[in-house]
């Protein structure tokens, strides 16, 4: 992957969201106006933390690689480099999954 010059702020991070399924379980191909929105994307980077009230750092949950779960309508989506990407708030990711 290329390098992303992107970097989020505070407990912020940035997903590539996985493509949405083309095929319904019994083979119906979906045209593109019914497929679902994605909801599982790869973390690509992540910031530095929210600022507490002490001044430091909150650590996050999350890495970069980890496959995460969001909210269907959570988030920003944003092109960077030919990408299309999605920056979600920490709190706006539902589940990691192991």
């Amino acid at each position: 992957m290329a390098k992303l010059n992107l970097r989020p702020l505070d407990d912020r991070v940035v997903v590539e969201p996985q493509e949405a399924e083309e095929r319904t379980a019994g083979g119906i191909v979906l045209p593109d106006t019914a497929k679902e929105r994605p909801q599982r994307g790869t973390i690509i980077s992540v910031g530095p933390g929210k600022l507490l009230d002490n001044g430091s750092r909150g650590t996050l949950s999350v890495a970069v690689g980890d496959l995460v779960i969001y909210g269907k309508y959570s988030g920003t989506d944003i092109e960077v480099a030919g990408k299309d990407v999605k920056i979600l708030r920490e709190g706006d990711i539902l589940a990691k999954v192991l």
